[in-house]
């Protein structure tokens, strides 16, 4: 008899300790230099285990929620990858500093071509703005057929400002398109015309960095994006 209540004591206390653990955590922390202090511009929070990543703050801050037994990877240009796992626990929040050693390596000078496509995509990007959109009949139509066909969206929906929203994301991402088949071209980046798309929705340029950014600081930055794009979707990249 004591046998059996010993046994259904262990048997409940188990179920209890089973029931109490948290399905879903949050975890939030920042991630720091080893050596100094230092912004993390390109702090990315992969999660290896989903194959779902978030992008960090540029102060090292991050906060993600994740499950027991996910696999956690922390990934910022120039630094060694650090990896944790998330343990099975009562507590349904875990607040953590990630310590990231930098990579010691030997920088081949890189060359940015005064080309002319170039000089003219910078133009563009430096005139990038949003505009009220025109009335566009007859012969223009012809001239602006993307414009016209917003404005017949624009008549159903009554929302100019929509109508100029939705253009002026297109010029941006007509502009992003032109600098990778710039980069393509000269072998600073590797990616099909057909990827494109997905990846400048990965990429969620800010408009400002666009139009104010040196050619230079756009290549780090972009070549940055595509090697996290690469690691969340390897299997477009075989």
């Amino acid at each position: 008899m004591k046998k059996t209540v010993l046994t259904f004591g262990l048997a409940l206390a188990s179920w209890t300790m089973v029931q109490g653990q948290c399905e879903e955590i949050y975890l939030k922390g920042s991630v720091r230099d080893t050596a100094m202090v230092q912004s993390f511009y390109n702090l990315m929070v992969i999660n290896v285990t989903t194959q779902q990543g978030v992008f960090g703050r540029p102060n090292g801050e991050f906060s993600v929620y994740v499950r027991p037994g996910d696999k956690i990877a922390f990934s910022v240009k120039g630094y060694g990858k650090k990896f944790i796992d998330i343990p099975a626990q009562n507590k349904c929040s875990i607040d953590t500093i990630i310590y990231l050693s930098p990579n010691i390596q030997n920088f081949k000078e890189i060359q940015v071509y005064p080309i002319k496509s170039l000089e003219k995509i910078k133009e563009e990007r430096e005139a990038l703005s949003q505009r009220e959109t025109r009335t566009v009949t007859g012969i223009d139509i012809f001239k602006s057929p993307i414009t016209a066909l917003y404005e017949r969206f624009s008549d159903k929906a009554q929302s100019k400002r929509l109508v100029a929203e939705m253009e002026h994301k297109d010029n941006m991402t007509n502009v992003v398109k032109e600098l990778l088949r710039t980069y393509v071209s000269y072998d600073v980046v590797y990616l099909e015309e057909e990827q494109f798309t997905a990846f400048i929705n990965f990429l969620n340029i800010d408009e400002h960095f666009l139009k104010t950014a040196s050619d230079y600081d756009l290549i780090v930055y972009i070549q940055d994006k595509l090697e996290h794009y690469k690691f969340l979707h390897p299997d477009l990249f075989k």
